[in-house]
């Protein structure tokens, strides 16, 4: 991590004081003020790509409401135009009715067609949704700057990609289609009921706005509280994450029971939102169902008390018309309800949806270079030609838009920091007054106590953050002017931490250089003096290494990550405590093959033993952010001030 980092905003999302959780009686609840325009944006998302597929599934569900209310209207035609007069000319001809289910038969069938054609095709609509979703928070993730990963807890970024992108598949899959198959049938249904009995339906319609009431009211609570829920899962998700990378540490110090307080506070967090919600949302179906209830008993002692009339204005009602309202009743109840309970997922999904949107849109890393680096074979002039070939020989390609010409400068690695000025926030400077000059194939160390901006001075030759003034140079061109990946690629890098995928022992090294072959690679190893110990694994370079290369010792992890930097053979170097976790013996024989690794290399080295920077051409001396000794060894020893100090009382931070 960079050094004098304000860590603060760190895995700190959804932390309560002391004594929270259960013992709080009410949490507060969260909302999403731009719900409407969250929602709008996802509909849109998966209109872009699934046009004709919506436009199927909502022809297919017009199919199957009509086949539903056909064969509710049915029903007054069996007995009003069937049974009843059969009943009254004791008849026993079926044929006609026998006909009549025939047909109902066939609507059935459409209907069932419909529905199930429907659900298939939303299968198809929502997992690739996902997948389309997935990969653009994956390719966005990878457009952001250093800064977001290192104020943003891993564990809350994960939870975006698992919980919150499975919000989503019940909102596409069942909660859009089920909404718009409601409306629908509440729609053709009140038309329906209105042409039965107008007195009815508007009994119905003054159960249905209570129940509207009920519903507004219960949704709204269980909505906030989950959004609250998605948060506290990720702060939970982060939480988790932070203490399984951590554990070796947690059991050095014996902070089993602290990790535990940790883990129980954000957990109670989690479950008082979740109870919140669920505890709202599990109401409403047993409310919304009694009081649909009442309304088909209200209506059917009304449409009785009419039916047994027969005559007058509102009366008219027959045996059969009465039956097929009531079935209209329970049918206009129900989409109600339905609705109602697919509004907590549709809010949960919002919630889901909007963490999802704010991280796409999270600002990408800023590249306003232009200068490439490109592959240059010499000419007998001294001229320099670009080629597609890999000649080994690298230049910088500079066009110069005002005179519509481009010169090629030969890439040699020299880099100038001039009165350079840097802090990770703008209220606080880290950085003061940064002037450092480092010549093709010198060697440039620095020492000095944790904090005092010796990793920070190397992220900035990536541009992994941007200076507040001055300016740094490479091969004299201002570095803001060069493309980030050519810049980067321009750089090897060996970190203190280390970190290995899952792969192979060759792959790992090969991820300096993705086309470099496995003779590359393993000539790679041995300069690392990586060669010895991969032989002797189970299957030498094939070994496959997985939980970060947790099979292997951390030197042995280490001098993986110097032979990746090795395959990637860049004329720049930044070697970031690059032995610190290699033991005494192993460092003689490492030192031998960065020797060879440095050589004709411009090389910032951060040094954690002051042994094995002694050669260096120069050593600078940082303290608070400032350089204030520079020079050789032997001429800093002379002026007996900081490195004095820190060489012969053997002081340097790790």
């Amino acid at each position: 991590m960079p050094e004098q980092r304000n860590q603060a905003p760190q895995r700190r999302q959804g932390q309560g004081g002391p004594g929270g959780g259960r013992g709080r009686a009410f949490v507060k609840a969260q909302k999403i003020d731009n719900m409407g325009e969250v929602m709008k944006r996802l509909i849109g998302l998966v209109m872009k790509d699934y046009k004709f597929h919506i436009l199927i599934v909502a022809v297919c569900i017009v199919l199957a409401a009509v086949a539903t209310l056909r064969g509710t209207l049915f029903m007054r035609t069996l007995i009003d135009d069937y049974i009843t007069p059969m009943i009254e000319t004791k008849s026993s001809d079926f044929a006609p009715l026998a006909s009549a289910l025939a047909k109902m038969a066939v609507i059935y069938a459409i209907g069932v067609i419909a529905n199930y054609s429907y659900q298939r095709i939303m299968i198809v609509v929502s997992q690739g949704s996902m997948l389309k979703i997935r990969k653009q928070l994956f390719e966005h993730m990878e457009s952001l700057p250093i800064r977001y990963f290192d104020t943003h807890a891993h564990g809350d970024i994960m939870s975006v990609y698992t919980n919150d992108v499975d919000t989503l598949r019940q909102l596409i899959a069942q909660s859009m289609p089920q909404f718009l198959n409601s409306l629908i049938t509440v729609t053709m249904t009140f038309i329906s009921m209105i042409i039965l009995s107008l007195p009815l339906t508007l009994l119905s319609l003054l159960m249905i706005g209570v129940t509207i009431a009920v519903s507004a009211y219960i949704g709204s609570n269980a909505g906030k509280f989950f959004v609250k829920q998605q948060r506290d899962l990720g702060s939970l998700n982060g939480y988790i994450e932070e203490m399984i990378t951590g554990q070796k540490v947690i059991k050095v110090f014996c902070h089993e029971n602290t990790a535990v307080n940790g883990f129980v506070e954000r957990n109670d967090q989690l479950f008082d939102s979740a109870f919140n919600a669920n505890k709202f949302a599990n109401i409403m179906m047993p409310i919304n169902g009694n009081l649909s209830s009442i309304s088909y008993v209200l209506c059917a002692v009304a449409g009785a008390a009419l039916a047994i009339k027969g005559s007058g204005p509102v009366a008219g009602l027959t045996l059969g018309s009465l039956i097929s309202f009531l079935t209209l009743n329970r049918n206009f109840s129900m989409p109600i309800t339905q609705i109602s309970q697919q509004i907590n997922s549709i809010i949960m999904a919002a919630a889901g949806a909007d963490r999802i949107f704010k991280m796409m849109d999270e600002p990408s890393e800023s590249d306003e270079g232009y200068v490439e680096l490109v592959n240059v074979k010499e000419e007998a002039d001294g001229s320099l030609t670009e080629t597609s070939e890999r000649t080994g020989v690298w230049a910088w390609r500079h066009p110069h838009q005002a005179e519509g010409t481009v010169t090629y400068r030969k890439l040699e690695g020299r880099v100038t920091f001039n009165d350079v000025d840097f802090g990770y926030t703008e209220d606080k400077t880290v950085l003061h007054n940064i002037d450092l000059y480092a010549e093709p194939g010198q060697k440039i160390a620095f020492v000095g106590s944790t904090g005092a901006g010796k990793t920070t001075i190397t992220n900035l030759i990536n541009r992994f953050y941007d200076i507040q003034d001055g300016k740094i140079r490479y091969d004299d061109i201002n570095i803001n002017k060069i493309k980030k990946p050519d810049l980067r690629r321009s750089l090897g890098m060996v970190l203190q931490d280390t970190h290995l995928f899952t792969g192979t022992v060759m792959e790992n090294i090969r991820f300096g250089r993705l086309n470099a072959t496995d003779a590359e690679c393993i000539e790679a190893a041995k300069l690392a003096n990586a060669h010895g110990f991969i032989i002797r694994l189970p299957e030498g370079y094939n070994t496959l290494l997985t939980g970060d290369g947790a099979n292997l010792s951390q030197g042995q992890r280490q001098l993986l990550a110097i032979a990746r930097a090795a395959v990637a053979d860049p004329p720049v170097l930044i070697l970031d405590e690059a032995t610190s976790s290699i033991d005494t013996r192993t460092e003689s024989l490492v030192q031998s093959g960065m020797d060879s690794l440095m050589h004709g290399r411009t090389t910032f080295v951060i040094a954690h033993r002051l042994s094995t920077v002694r050669n260096s051409d120069c050593i600078m001396v940082l303290e608070n952010g400032r350089i204030i000794e520079r020079g050789t060894h032997e001429s800093l020893l002379e002026q007996k001030g900081r490195y004095y100090h820190l060489y012969t009382g053997n002081e340097i931070s790790a």
